[in-house]
């Protein structure tokens, strides 16, 4: 079993905000195949289905984002998935909005969900799928860019094709194929690849 992670804060009230983007990937791949009816578990919310051959836990801790680990551990340690078998997906303010990177390990790069879950596990030895969301310029902006809204233009522009695009892409992620995954997420609208 796969253990995907969507980081992201629990609030209604901050659904669309920037550092929320890997709740959304995640619920748009669990759209996408058809996973079971989220649930309340692990301090998360909870589904379970198939992508491509992999059967894949979907987890979106509701802890906020500073103890994110906390939920992806106790899931993690419930049904014995190893750190390697474990991919996070979040934000990241050093890549252009709708840029996309995928990493094994690593450090947190003052992610707070990273640290957590580094901190949880005990290991920095998992997956994380990298979504940009741009920085805002200047140091003292970024706590209200992150935890701003995403605009209707960002939304319509980039963030829902993306999601798609990542939705679509999913079984390459889960055979892992991280770079073809990247590479058709990145291919604009109407290529083929």
């Amino acid at each position: 079993m796969l253990l995907w992670v969507g980081l992201g804060n629990p609030e209604s009230s901050m659904r669309r905000h920037r550092h929320n983007v890997g709740f959304m990937a995640v619920e748009a791949i669990a759209a996408r195949y058809g996973f079971s009816p989220w649930r309340n578990r692990f301090r998360g919310e909870v589904a379970e289905g198939r992508v491509g051959n992999h059967k894949v836990l979907a987890l979106l801790p509701m802890t906020y984002m500073n103890r994110s680990g906390e939920s992806v551990q106790e899931a993690a340690a419930f049904y014995k998935i190893a750190p390697e078998q474990i991919t996070l997906f979040h934000d990241e303010l050093d890549l252009e909005p709708g840029r996309l990177r995928i990493k094994h390990g690593g450090g947190a790069a003052g992610h707070n969900g990273l640290r957590s879950t580094d901190r949880m596990l005990g290991t920095p030895d998992y997956w994380r799928v990298r979504i940009g969301i741009g920085h805002p310029g200047a140091k003292e902006r970024v706590h209200g860019w992150v935890l701003g809204n995403f605009t209707q233009t960002d939304q319509q522009d980039w963030l829902d094709p993306m999601l798609a695009r990542m939705a679509d892409a999913a079984p390459l992620l889960a055979d892992g194929h991280a770079d073809r995954f990247m590479t058709k997420v990145a291919l604009p609208q109407g290529s083929k690849g």
